[in-house]
């Protein structure tokens, strides 16, 4: 229903904002979709004021300011050493858990990289509560965890996340649990922060609407990314001033990105080799 409700001929660059507002009253729910028409929409309104998208949307981007993390995937103690090892220049890690052998992920991970900062992701795996209290225990005994993401499923009811938050020794994030602005109150009171992805708010603007309440609401925020192209990253990088935290290697997670935009050499997001300076800041990448 969504895409057949497509009109070209209400997105207009000289009037984003109105073409901004009729996107979000489309029927229909694909997030995923809207997120597109939102940057290119962004894209090309910035390009046409001779603006980078974070001076646009009012914000900045400082170079070497910025730190995303680096995500080591769910594997075998020695396949997590090998990419460990690899992703030495990167000062944060990001540890996905919930499995039966998160012990010996994370000692494998402490063997290569013994204090280095990690956050834990653990995508709804641990069921119950109790266990999801005992894991982060065992967790903040290794003195340089520095947040667990979704600890216990979504559907979990908010008597748990109520009773997990009052009892936790390292903060808890939402992410599947919170999809934007329509759950911050929620979060709010069952969770320390939460992790906006443009993808899941539906857009750029989203985003940072969500940034926005979740930070009002006294709630910590992470921009984080799925397995992305530069496009969606870039994206994402242009509001790196408006969290606390980022978790944007989406790109840096495939071999066969078709576009080039922000970089994060040992983890420092970085425009100052992308080839365009207005907009979205990203190019077709150039064969070979």
């Amino acid at each position: 229903m969504f895409v057949q409700s497509i009109d070209l001929n209400r997105l207009e660059f000289d009037d984003w904002a109105q073409s901004l507002d009729w996107i979000d009253h489309l029927p229909g729910g694909e997030k995923a979709a809207r997120c597109a028409l939102s940057m290119a929409l962004l894209d090309g309104a910035a390009k046409l004021a001779g603006q980078p998208l974070h001076r646009f949307l009012g914000l900045e981007f400082g170079e070497q300011r910025y730190v995303t993390s680096f995500s080591i995937g769910i594997a075998s103690p020695e396949v997590i050493h090998k990419k460990v090892l690899a992703a030495k220049d990167f000062p944060i890690l990001k540890l996905k858990v919930g499995v039966p052998g998160d012990h010996e992920c994370l000692a494998a991970l402490r063997e290569v990289a013994p204090s280095k900062l990690v956050r834990v992701d653990a995508n709804e795996g641990w069921k119950t509560k109790e266990e999801a209290l005992r894991m982060i225990e065992w967790l903040a005994a290794d003195g340089n965890i520095q947040f667990v993401e979704q600890p216990m499923p979504a559907a979990q009811p908010d008597a748990d996340w109520r009773w997990l938050k009052a009892r936790s020794p390292l903060p808890i994030f939402a992410d599947e649990s919170f999809h934007g602005v329509e759950d911050v109150t929620r979060c709010a009171d069952c969770f320390h922060g939460v992790n906006v992805k443009l993808v899941k708010t539906g857009g750029v603007h989203r985003a940072l609407a969500a940034l926005k309440a979740a930070q009002a609401c006294g709630l910590k925020t992470m921009l984080g990314c799925m397995v992305e192209t530069s496009v969606l990253i870039s994206a994402g990088a242009h509001l790196a001033t408006a969290c606390d935290f980022l978790d944007l290697d989406g790109n840096l997670l495939i071999t066969n990105d078709p576009f080039q935009g922000v970089s994060a050499r040992c983890g420092i997001l970085s425009f100052a080799s992308a080839p365009e300076p207005y907009g979205l800041r990203v190019c077709p990448r150039e064969p070979g």
